[in-house]
């Protein structure tokens, strides 16, 4: 894996452009900025959406974009066949290891074709969307979540609350976890909010850029309209409440082919 050592924002963004997903993936930093996601967080959610959708062990469900599979790893335990994708093959080598004839898990670019009336349920969470700098991209990646969906199958797409995000917009912050300092940076540039994340750990620094754009619900209904899938939800949290433009935190988006 390579790491930038010691280079500013402004090159850093002109060196990773588009491709800066492959290395903060793929650090181990990532997981530990975001530990705060715990797996009590995740299966909290998902035992929410076990009960409204009423999974079923012949359900088969895609965890796309999974990160180390907590999600999935979940779902799992619950009856499920699942499958996880991910870019990041430290990821998905993390995962395998709870791997079993009903729960696995490939690195994958949801960019890339990965399946014709598949699964039944595809889900995206914890902002696993956004990341590409051309709207046809993200465009390609809900296409490709249609075609992977059986007849009446349905995506929930888990998603920053755009409205709230800028009203907490924080444009400078420094934070230590397990020793650790993450000095980041963030600016809004062109419909994108762009984190440049330095990481100072045992004597060393490292740099790393995230971008993940601003999308609103009407974003998410003419990508699923296009798609040819219907937004037939959309929630404001972990606990699926009503969405308030204003104060809800996530964006849980539901469609249905």
């Amino acid at each position: 894996m390579h790491i930038d050592q010691k280079l500013p924002p402004s090159e850093l963004l002109k060196k990773h452009g588009p491709f800066w997903y492959n290395d903060w993936f793929n650090s181990p930093y990532y997981h530990q900025l975001y530990k705060n996601r715990n797996d009590q967080e995740a299966q909290h959610f998902l035992d929410h959406l076990s009960k409204h959708f009423q999974f079923m062990p012949e359900h088969e469900i895609l965890d796309l974009a999974c990160g180390k599979g907590r999600h999935a790893i979940y779902l799992h335990g619950l009856g499920l066949k699942v499958n996880g994708l991910d870019l990041a093959p430290s990821n998905i080598a993390h995962a395998s290891s709870f791997a079993t004839p009903r729960l696995s898990f490939r690195v994958h670019d949801m960019r890339e074709h990965f399946g014709t009336e598949t699964y039944d349920f595809v889900l995206n969470l914890f902002t696993s969307f956004g990341y590409f700098e051309h709207e046809n991209e993200n465009a390609t990646v809900i296409k490709n979540i249609a075609r992977s969906l059986k007849k009446n199958g349905k995506v929930v797409v888990d998603y920053l609350n755009p409205y709230h995000t800028l009203s907490q917009f924080v444009p400078h912050e420094v934070k230590e976890v397990n020793g650790i300092h993450f000095n980041i940076r963030r600016e809004i540039e062109r419909g994108f909010i762009r984190k440049f994340i330095s990481v100072n750990s045992q004597g060393q620094k490292y740099h790393f850029l995230e971008n993940v754009k601003l999308l609103f619900p009407s974003d998410f209904e003419a990508y699923f309209d296009n798609a040819g899938l219907k937004l037939t939800q959309l929630m404001g949290n972990y606990d699926l409440q009503p969405y308030e433009q204003r104060h809800s935190p996530r964006m849980i988006l539901i469609g249905e082919k």
